[in-house]
């Protein structure tokens, strides 16, 4: 069997109902594997079973789709023969359709459950449409975000210095070759920590296509080919809320999916939500030179957390030219020429209008990826935002189906899918009552200054009626930040006073995020306050800002001598 992948550059598309036109129409063509086509590049790429159909076929099959019509012939060609009796990826027309183990799905957790049943020996079919295997976190979130993060932040640093004595020359930005790095790291990253990781698998099959569920044994993928399991884990993952607002389909947007691969540098970015995704993007493109604006429709950035870490934060906006429109909701969009006009409520009640030259970034959120998985047949049971609900075994309502990663009521991590997704299939098929524990879970927004996090803060304390004390240490008061000239932030411990146990953890610091695990172990394996206290800690280090914090909890620290207890 011998797969082929094309990338066309496709004319004619305005939204992104354009772009769902031509993938439902071209996944209907016999022959083709799958469709992702992405309306502000202009480009379509087409895996299709080269034994079936032509390359000419597939642009004859969009050229057949309304109005649109592809220029320059192929831009891109790949082809992949599979002859392996092992792993093996291909199109739905298998002989084999009875498995142990169906997974949905292509990301982390559905990785993590394939390795999990092939050490169990389990008959393990993949089932993956829309982004490529790996899903989002290496090919649209974590990998490409932190990516760019980092080389904004080299860009920043040449620019800004924190010693009087050294100024720094300035930068020259080559955005192009900036996207070009980033996109051939999540190409190698994709095969090393994905398709390698599994090519030697003896009972793992991995199809790409879209499957439907029929009855809780059985899927329909591409409405043609029916598949059977004993036990089935759903993780599709999910994907960029699209608000329903007038005007935003017509006028077109970018999300996380289309703007990592825009080669061209954009004039500006207006960015609709000031969650974590649409902070951290703010900052890594208004450091690599674009003009960037915040709207967030409540009343300031990142409102899960407590008033005085964004406070921190937007300063850090604000002093970096970051425009934040808190408490502005966007109700109409149109264009204006090149420009896009965007109507407003402020704060005060009035409206007004706000001008983009360049993109528009939809970051409000995100949706569990159910809506086409047929989920009304088996009667699962779903959240009111349509995530599946699961226990701590990743159990549905439905004994025989399982889910795990961000399709499901959990904490949307990679870290915390790849955990679940081996936890559904141990549940699935052994005695070994494993669960997953979420109380100490660490986290990070890579922002500059980090935010990070573990265990509950003091307002979820108060909600609980656990009796509790928060110490909060300026970084005013860290040798290490001292000594760097940067002392942006400040730690905060919340212990319980009853157990002197710690029980949360907030920081907003540069590198913050690498105070944040040794936080999170003293939370799940109960350390008290005073042990943190009582620890030796480097010199030096941002790690010694724990102590000076846990030691605040009594002692006035600007009082103490360098490495006093």
């Amino acid at each position: 069997m011998s797969n082929k992948t094309i990338v066309l550059n496709i004319d004619g598309m305005t939204c992104s109902g354009c772009s769902s036109h031509i993938e439902k129409d071209l996944n209907g063509t016999d022959g083709i594997i799958s469709s992702t086509v992405n309306h502000e590049t202009g480009e379509g790429k087409f895996v299709f079973n080269a034994n079936k159909i032509s390359n000419q076929d597939v642009i004859n099959a969009v050229n057949n789709v309304g109005n649109y019509s592809v220029v320059d012939n192929v831009k891109k060609e790949t082809t992949v023969v599979s002859n392996s009796e092992n792993t093996t990826i291909k199109d739905s027309s298998s002989d084999k359709s009875d498995y142990d183990l169906i997974i949905i799905g292509g990301g982390s957790a559905a990785f993590s459950a394939a390795i999990k049943a092939e050490s169990l020996g389990l008959t393990t079919l993949m089932v993956n449409g829309g982004l490529d295997f790996g899903g989002t976190c290496v090919n649209v979130g974590c990998v490409p975000s932190k990516n760019l993060i980092r080389a904004a932040e080299t860009a920043y640093h040449a620019t800004h210095s924190n010693f009087k004595g050294i100024k720094p020359k300035g930068v020259d930005i080559d955005f192009k070759q900036i996207i070009k790095d980033k996109k051939e790291l999540v190409s190698a990253l994709q095969q090393q920590k994905y398709m390698d990781v599994v090519s030697d698998f003896e009972n793992l099959t991995m199809l790409k296509g879209w499957a439907e569920f029929v009855d809780n044994k059985t899927i329909l993928v591409d409405e043609k080919d029916k598949y059977t399991a004993t036990n089935i884990v759903i993780a599709t993952g999910a994907t960029t809320n699209i608000p329903n607002i007038e005007g935003l389909n017509e006028v077109g947007y970018l999300t996380n999916v289309s703007l990592f691969d825009l080669e061209e540098q954009p004039k500006s970015l207006t960015i609709m939500g000031a969650g974590y995704i649409g902070l951290e993007i703010a900052q890594a493109y208004s450091r690599l030179a674009v003009k960037v604006r915040i709207i967030e429709f409540t009343d300031r950035p990142l409102r899960s957390e407590t008033e005085d870490i964004t406070d921190v934060l937007v300063a850090q906006y604000e002093n970096e030219g970051i425009e934040v429109l808190p408490n502005f909701r966007a109700f109409k969009f149109e264009k204006e020429g090149d420009n896009t006009i965007i109507h407003c409520k402020c704060p005060d009640g009035t409206t007004t209008q706000l001008i983009e030259k360049g993109k528009i970034l939809v970051a409000t959120g995100t949706k569990p990826n159910t809506s086409k998985l047929g989920l009304e047949n088996i009667d699962i049971n779903l959240t009111k935002r349509g995530h599946i609900i699961v226990n701590e075994k990743m159990e549905t309502n439905i004994s025989n189906i399982y889910a795990a990663g961000d399709v499901t009521n959990t904490p949307p991590f990679v870290y915390t899918a790849a955990t679940e997704g081996s936890t559904a299939v141990s549940s699935a098929f052994t005695e070994e009552n494993k669960t997953v524990d979420y109380s100490s879970l660490p986290w990070v927004v890579f922002t500059d200054p980090q935010i990070a996090g573990a265990g509950i803060d003091e307002v979820e304390a108060e909600k609980l009626g656990i009796s509790f004390e928060v110490s909060k240490l300026d970084l005013i008061h860290v040798p290490r930040a001292l000594a760097a000239q940067d002392t942006r932030g400040f730690i905060k411990l919340i212990r319980n006073t009853e157990t002197d146990k710690l029980i949360g953890a907030r920081v907003i610091a540069p590198e913050g995020g690498e105070l944040i695990q040794q936080l999170s172990m003293a939370i799940k394996f109960g350390i008290t306050v005073k042990d943190l206290a009582e620890s030796f800690y480097p010199y030096l280090t941002m790690g010694e800002g724990i102590k000076l914090a846990a030691i605040t909890f009594g002692k006035d620290v600007s009082k103490l001598s360098c490495c006093a207890s």
